[in-house]
């Protein structure tokens, strides 16, 4: 038997409650666990169901139990159940869990009485015994004659169940007379306290287990064995199907926790049009995308919640592999092959500010199962579809969502929660399947345009700009596939630019280092831009400094920015957790927000006058609000150049007086100069005397002659991948000594293999991290300009080397595990890759 034998209603109840954030799964023994049997000695647990607590048991955020009116010493010893499944004795008057009671010396002496009592009332009767537990006594009379049995227990009932300080629980066919208070909805709540659990389930056949069931409440799920009245919602005939029940909980629970199915980080492609972005996996199925942009809330977010936080999946009816993923030249448009069957993707760039359009082609001559599961706002909103002429409209959203799908027969189901539509369609060469998601208005009516017209004008658009681009001659192909993913991160309509696409993919499996990076860091969007900037294209730039221009326009001065804002450019909210989504593979917490918000970042004036620099340079005139900018940049690092501050790695840690941004505050001033020299700018008469200071303070404070190396900062001996921009910048010749040896420092201690760590020191969080991709195309760079031009083409290789089949780079990588690691698609990471391929090339 599998999990389809259990009743719809029931296994839609399990898949919701298998999300929760912490679940206690609990039964009872006899008749739930174990067959009912004639001789109580003889009732052993179905060894399914054993298997299944004990892997619930070993999940994270999960705890199980079992209560029993065993004695506990009999249920342990009976069931053989392992230390990791909790146990409750005695209908809850026993843990194993250190809350045993310590009978007083009356009870002791009520449970004596009761014994001696007891012993005289069942003496004669074939068939009746006695359970003599620690706090209780247990009657059974399944063994004996029905009449004598009746008996027995009215005279228990009429008799000592009467006496004071006695508890009774009636049983099937048992009677329970205990010293202390004793019930298994008491028990169910302590163990809920202290599992934290924010939902429980309860199995019980009994008439002792309604007291359990009368405790469920909210998301809790009751399940009531057998026959007869009951509180529970829910009801299955026997044992076995017990087992089945807590088989279909392990299975939904692993599944959501652990996502057994998260496809490979860089494999996953993203589209992009000027104002959104979303990620597809290699067999098509749209698992990210965020409304009414990428800094939004998710209305599909299976990437990090699995299918039930949202998907909109396509593959062939009669299933099997993609052939292969791919991007069209050029473009931002991806098309999934699998024999005779072809999805092509993209989203529309010239749609309207509020919308946004992402248009799905099936074309090919095999039938297509297609899955339409929109879940808003991470999945916080419950959903209903509406099937409409020509397409799907969702219901209940704060923002209007329609799928258009003419000539397309939708299925909706729904699981308690939420609306889901599936269609079987059947293209065919000359008449492909065509469905578009718009997101922001309520319109199915056909567009203006044929299919065919906007898929070529959406590569145009992208395929236009891109032959507008000075290439180096060094992997080109993948350049090109890196400056369109820059172009792709950057909002065309507010010039604010991404960090990454997504928030919260893990830097290590399981780890809590899972960050939002759906903002606009003001040094990351420098240094995007600027690349591109090399590359030929200045629109970025342009469009990046009116929005940074915007943002200072709402301050007092630089030295009031925070390091990142919203697309937008408005100031972003606190950080927060979504409890109901269980991560990359299982990699939790889910986060929405940065910390780093609040932190002092001395480094970001650099990038911001560099930039300035390489525009001025492109354009052949500096403008003058661009000045006044560098000029108060400058006059910010005059005032706080000296203090310590969070770094470029924004590590959650107290601050400190950093190599990487005491540089950057030497290159703002350095770069400020020479703006001011070639531009014909007056150069305020403290700022060649500023520079010399900040070298001279670099080179004496941060070079550590015990490690022969520039060391992370001034207070200790640890190295960071960022103290090579001593050399990469020029505060100090490559030749220098001082610098060749910081090289090999942290050629030594930092790089493992193919990736670069950015150090190796606590930072006040747990777990580990990846090696990061921008920090080995700083040491390609480092070792390029100390003449080491073998090492830096292999570890340029060997970054290539970890790009996905399309292209794409998340920010790191684990060496041992040989997996990419972190939001993805990195801008630092192509960055880098660019970059390396333009020295490479000289």
């Amino acid at each position: 038997m599998t999990a389809e034998a259990l009743p719809a209603e029931l296994r839609r109840a399990i898949v919701q409650i298998a999300r929760t954030p912490r679940l206690l799964v609990a039964c009872d023994y006899d008749g739930t666990l174990a067959p009912i049997t004639a001789n109580p000695d003889e009732a052993r647990p179905l060894p399914e169901s054993v298997g299944a607590l004990r892997s619930l048991a070993a999940l994270h955020e999960t705890t199980t139990a079992v209560i029993s009116g065993r004695a506990l010493r009999d249920l342990a010893t009976l069931s053989r159940l392992p230390a990791e499944v909790n146990l409750v004795g005695s209908h809850g008057s026993e843990f194993d869990i250190g809350f045993i009671h310590a009978l007083d010396a009356d009870a002791r002496e009520l449970h004596r009485k009761l014994e001696s009592e007891l012993e005289q009332l069942v003496l004669d009767v074939p068939g009746v015994s006695l359970e003599v537990k620690p706090a209780s006594i247990a009657v059974h009379v399944r063994r004996a004659e029905h009449e004598a049995g009746r008996r027995v227990l009215a005279t228990v009932h009429n008799g000592p169940a009467l006496w004071q300080g006695v508890t009774t629980t009636d049983g099937k066919e048992v009677v329970e007379l205990a010293v202390v208070k004793t019930d298994k909805g008491n028990a169910l709540d302590t163990l809920r306290h202290q599992a934290g659990a924010t939902a429980a389930i309860f199995l019980g056949d009994d008439v002792t287990d309604e007291k359990a069931f009368a405790r469920l409440s909210g998301p809790d799920l009751g399940v009531k064995v057998g026959e007869g009245e009951s509180l529970a919602t829910y009801r299955v005939p026997d044992t076995i199907d017990v087992a089945l029940v807590l088989a279909f909980i392990l299975e939904e629970r692993r599944g959501w926790l652990y996502g057994e199915q998260a496809p490979p980080i860089e494999r996953l492609s993203m589209l992009a049009n000027e104002r959104s972005v979303a990620l597809l996996t290699p067999d098509a199925r749209l698992t990210w995308l965020c409304h009414p942009g990428p800094d939004a809330p998710a209305v599909f977010a299976d990437l990090l919640g699995g299918l039930g936080a949202g998907h909109f999946t396509i593959k062939p009816h009669r299933n099997g592999l993609p052939l292969g993923q791919r991007y069209l030249p050029n473009t931002m448009t991806v098309e999934t092959r699998w024999s005779r069957l072809l999805v092509t993707d993209y989203l529309e760039p010239e749609s309207p500010p509020h919308r946004t359009d992402l248009v799905r082609v099936i074309s090919g001559e095999a039938s297509a199962s297609v899955v339409f599961a929109p879940r808003p706002e991470f999945g916080g909103v419950p959903v209903r579809l509406l099937a409409e002429a020509d397409g799907l409209k969702v219901l209940g959203t704060s923002e209007p969502i329609v799928l258009r799908a003419p000539g397309v027969r939708w299925e909706i189901t729904n699981d308690g929660l939420n609306d889901t539509a599936t269609a079987l369609v059947q293209p065919t060469p000359d008449n492909p399947v065509v469905l578009e998601l718009r997101c922001g208005t309520t319109e199915l009516d056909q567009h203006e345009l044929s299919e065919v017209d906007r898929r070529a004008r959406a590569g145009e658009y992208w395929s236009s700009w891109a032959t507008t681009l000075k290439l180096p001659t060094v992997q080109h192909d993948l350049i090109v596939r890196s400056a369109l993913t820059l172009r792709g991160l950057v909002n065309t309509d507010t010039g604010g630019v991404l960090a990454a696409a997504t928030s919260s993919l893990p830097e290590e499996i399981g780890g809590v280092r899972n960050w939002d990076y759906r903002y606009c860091w003001i040094r990351d969007a420098s240094m995007t831009v600027r690349e591109l900037a090399h590359l030929g294209s200045t629109e970025e730039a342009e469009g990046y400094l009116r929005w940074l221009h915007g943002v200072l326009a709402t301050l007092a001065g630089p030295e009031r920015l925070h390091p990142l804002y919203t697309l937008a450019g408005s100031v972003i909210g606190a950080e927060a957790v979504i409890e109901s989504l269980p991560g990359y593979a299982g990699s939790r917490p889910v986060r929405v927000g940065n910390l780093a918000n609040h932190q002092v970042q001395l480094d970001v004036f650099g990038p911001v006058v560099e930039l300035v620099k390489t525009l001025a340079e492109a354009r052949g005139e500096l403008r003058d609000e661009d000045w006044q900018m560098v000029r108060a940049m400058a006059e910010a690092v005059t005032r706080r150049w000296s203090e310590p501050d969070h770094g470029i790695w924004e590590e959650r840690h107290v601050p400190r007086h950093r190599v990487y941004s005491r540089v950057m505050c030497w290159v703002t001033i350095d770069r400020a100069v020479t703006l001011g020299e070639v531009y014909g700018r007056e150069i305020p008469g403290n700022w060649p005397g500023l520079r010399d200071a900040i070298k001279a303070d670099v080179l004496e404070h941060g070079w550590n002659d015990e490690v022969q190396a520039f060391t992370t900062a001034y207070d200790g001996t640890d190295l960071d991948a960022a103290s090579l921009f001593v050399g990469l910048t020029g505060l100090i010749d490559p030749s220098d000594e001082r610098f060749q040896s910081t090289v090999t420092a942290i050629e030594a201690e930092l790089r493992s293999g193919s990736t670069v760590y950015r150090y190796r020191r606590d930072d006040g969080l747990p777990g580990g991290e990846g090696g990061f991709h921008i920090c080995a195309a700083w040491l390609v760079e480092a070792y390029l300009l100390t003449g080491r031009r073998n090492e830096a083409q292999e570890l340029f290789d060997q970054l290539v080397a970890a790009c996905g089949p399309t292209g794409l780079l998340p920010e790191q990588y684990d060496p041992i595990a040989e997996r990419s690691l972190g939001n993805h698609p990195q801008a630092y990471s192509h960055i880098g890759l660019i970059r390396c391929a333009n020295l490479l090339s000289q």
